[in-house]
């Protein structure tokens, strides 16, 4: 899952999630540096591109980043990557006017959430951008809504405000701020 500001890469044992890792997303890093990133994680845990790797699902909102990554399970993996993207059959009715502009992170989170806990179902992704998705009872995209994500939020408050500073993101010792970074 290739996102604006993390790339997250999982490996699954049977129908489990066995590991998983995240890295920067860096839109001009290149097939073969994406190649030893790869190989690095996959190391850690005895495994390798030829030996345990069958199969390769992209979700990208990072064209550049798709184009290498693309190239790179092509090249390394010796098979091409199935790439969720507008005309990808992922077996969820997309129901907006115009399909082709949802991001395929959201594709694959409103599914997610309806594998998982059927539907009616709302999907939350807390990243660069904030999205929220709804699935219907029958398993179909209905939409949703972007907002800033919690990063991006703060330093807007930081660059359009006189006096508030720009702080670390922790979880605050209470959900009522008793002071001004809180």
């Amino acid at each position: 899952n290739v996102g604006n500001t993390e790339t997250s890469l999982g490996v699954f044992r049977d129908d489990e999630l066995a590991w998983r890792w995240r890295m920067n997303t860096a839109p001009e890093r290149t097939a073969d540096e994406l190649a030893l990133a790869f190989a690095g994680f996959l190391e850690q845990q005895g495994l390798s591109f030829d030996r345990n790797v069958t199969g390769v699902v992209m979700s990208s909102v990072v064209p550049t980043a798709t184009g290498a990554l693309r190239e790179m399970v092509h090249r390394y993996f010796g098979f091409p990557p199935i790439v969720v993207e507008p005309g990808v059959k992922t077996g969820m009715p997309v129901l907006t006017d115009n399909p082709k502009e949802v991001g395929s992170d959201r594709i694959v989170n409103a599914l997610a959430a309806y594998s998982k806990y059927g539907g009616p179902a709302i999907a939350v992704d807390v990243g660069t951008a904030t999205t929220f998705d709804v699935v219907s009872e029958r398993g179909e995209f209905l939409g949703g809504a972007i907002a800033p994500g919690i990063q991006v939020s703060a330093r807007a408050l930081y660059e359009k405000t006189a006096r508030l500073l720009l702080v670390e993101l922790t979880a605050p010792r209470s959900p009522i701020g008793h002071s001004t970074v809180e």
